[in-house]
């Protein structure tokens, strides 16, 4: 397992810009970006592998923030570093970004029960709640190790990636989100809690090439 560089941490979740990248570090539990977090269940922040992280229980915990950093955009790129640990619910909504049209777009885990997981993502920007799944259940990984995930849209094509590789893509069309918020650790209404920790996410206004995107070897 790669251990995790040490930071430099503020007392805040901070926000850091990276070129067209907003990066959020989750080494608090109050302030993201200078947007209050609101905390359902308690999530608690600690030391793990040189950083400090998020950790979820799977079971009532979740941070809510008044923020989509790619509204608007017309092709984006969604980030994140984390942790899915074994014994959590068999299906997992650990980023939920959802507008003020209700259309949204998640990053979910499965877990099959034997120590593996895989990447399921969706996005949907219509209002009749049909949108495109992906999804590859021979793509299993390891529970309890760090792991980039990516969800990418380019304006024709949606992608998903695991440490920089590409699992599956499919031709998409998709509208751009309107202003709304962001649930780490659960879906927005509250199911398919997550268990593990989250180190950061970043969200692109652009659709990263492949070997931009961040991994963990």
């Amino acid at each position: 397992m790669r251990t995790l560089p040490a930071l430099v941490l503020t007392v805040v979740i901070a926000l850091r810009t990276c070129g067209a990248a907003e990066i959020w570090l989750l080494d608090n539990t109050r302030k993201i970006a200078g947007h209050n977090v609101v905390l359902e269940g308690t999530p608690r922040v600690t030391e793990m592998e040189g950083a400090r992280v998020a950790v979820f229980d799977g079971v009532k915990d979740g941070m809510f923030i008044d923020s989509i950093p790619f509204a608007g955009a017309k092709q984006y790129t969604i980030e994140i570093l984390f942790r899915p640990s074994e014994g959590g619910p068999t299906e997992q909504r650990f980023v939920h970004a959802q507008d003020a049209h209700g259309w949204r777009a998640l990053l979910e885990t499965r877990l099959n029960g034997k120590g593996g997981w895989w990447l399921d993502t969706f996005i949907c920007t219509n209002d009749n709640g049909t949108g495109v799944t992906l999804v590859d259940r021979e793509r299993v990984h390891p529970t309890d190790r760090w792991y980039w995930a990516a969800l990418r849209f380019d304006g024709t094509t949606m992608a998903h990636f695991v440490n920089g590789k590409k699992e599956i893509e499919r031709e998409a069309r998709f509208e751009p989100f309107a202003n709304g918020s962001i649930s780490l650790g659960v879906r927005q209404n509250k199911v398919y809690w997550f268990k593990g920790a989250i180190r950061e996410v970043r969200f692109h206004r652009e659709a990263l090439p492949d070997d931009k995107l961040q991994r963990v070897k």
